[in-house]
């Protein structure tokens, strides 16, 4: 378990080695090639040491890498800016996030799929303004209003990735006390219900309930996120929020247990046309 920026390091030099060996070249060679020392290439490739975006362009150029969307998904882990014409909008709000947050925002704007697992609350990509203030006002302490607009800001924002093209692709599982819990009253709970009815019906949500009748699953441990990208299988990563802080878990193994859970928990829940119904009969008040 590691901080996001260092998750990203490690897996940014792992895939520049298997992209160099594939190449059939050796660490010196790689280094002979643009012009460096091969200590830098081994420090880079182990996580070691991070790498500019010029350094990562100037290796992929020397493995002949032409994909596009894989050099873009390189670039984004050296933190580039303009990686696929992407703006790195949330620096703007670098003086109001944590690390954390913005790494998770930044794995949320390239990532190709979304899995994820909500015990508590709406998904922040399915929130209303209404319903994100009002959870965010709870959520942050002593928060002025100056600052809590931003934050707001900063979670409407983020739902640019399911209008992005292509989209992110987002499956979530809700238990159904996020549905009964009611967020800042019930005219703002009665229309975040209508936003997940209409964000369900698009074609790259994937939204369904576990019910209080499904009793206990493996859920109970807490909420998650399974972020998969563009290319590489490689570069999957879950993400477990913590009070203080988020892990992140890249091991094989971690990627296999929270992904076959996550398998459980949508066969335990309801389909997305059931699960459509009963939002829908939540909120008429059923």
């Amino acid at each position: 378990m590691q901080n996001g920026p260092a998750v990203r390091r490690r897996k940014l030099g792992a895939e520049l080695r298997t992209l160099r060996t594939g190449a059939g070249l050796t660490s010196g060679d790689a280094a002979r090639l643009v012009g460096w020392h091969q200590s830098k290439v081994s420090r880079i490739e182990t996580g070691a040491s991070g790498a500019k975006p010029a350094d990562v362009r100037l290796l992929l150029d020397a493995y002949d890498v032409r994909d596009r969307q894989l050099r873009e998904l390189l670039l984004m882990l050296a933190g580039s800016d303009d990686a696929g014409g992407r703006s790195r909008w949330w620096h703007a709000y670098r003086g109001i996030l944590p690390p954390t947050y913005r790494d998770f925002i930044s794995l949320e704007s390239q990532a190709s799929a979304m899995r994820t697992l909500e015990t508590t609350v709406v998904p922040g990509l399915l929130q209303t303004p209404e319903y994100a203030r009002a959870v965010t006002r709870a959520a942050v302490e002593g928060v002025d209003e100056e600052r809590l607009d931003a934050l707001v800001e900063v979670r409407l924002a983020r739902q640019d990735v399911l209008r992005s093209d292509p989209p992110l692709e987002l499956s979530a599982v809700l238990d159904e006390a996020v549905l009964r819990r009611e967020v800042g009253g019930p005219k703002v709970m009665a229309r975040q219900l209508e936003r997940l009815l209409e964000a369900a019906r698009l074609p790259q949500v994937r939204l369904q309930v576990l019910p209080f009748a499904a009793g206990a699953h493996v859920g109970l441990t807490g909420p998650f996120v399974i972020f998969s990208f563009p290319s590489t299988s490689d570069l999957d990563v879950v993400v477990v929020d913590q009070l203080t802080s988020s892990l992140y878990l890249e091991r094989k193994e971690d990627l296999k247990a929270y992904s076959e859970a996550f398998d459980t928990l949508r066969i335990h829940a309801l389909s997305p046309e059931d699960s459509l119904d009963y939002i829908a009969g939540i909120g008429d008040g059923a």
